[in-house]
């Protein structure tokens, strides 16, 4: 079985990938899973994405882990952190 999940993108993340899309993925999927999906695209999204980038996610609109597992039309939005001044 699969499931679809809402991507939102947030600050640079947004400039580079837009504002979001849906995607399917394995039931079980986790963040990290969503996130390597999109890393496969290779191009931008392998580049904003990358392992090394800092980038946090929040799931439904709370911050998680990316060993969180993934429902059938969840939110999951991925942004760069936040730093202030």
């Amino acid at each position: 079985m699969s499931i679809t999940v809402r991507l939102r993108f947030f600050a640079s993340l947004r400039e580079k990938l837009g504002e979001g899309e849906a995607i399917t993925l394995p039931e079980g999927s986790t963040v990290a899973v969503a996130r390597e999906s999109l890393q496969a695209r290779g191009g931008i999204h392998a580049e904003a994405l990358a392992c090394g980038r800092a980038v946090r996610a929040a799931l439904n609109q709370k911050m998680c882990a990316e060993s969180a597992v993934l429902s059938d039309g969840d939110e999951l939005a991925f942004f760069p952190p936040v730093t202030g001044g």
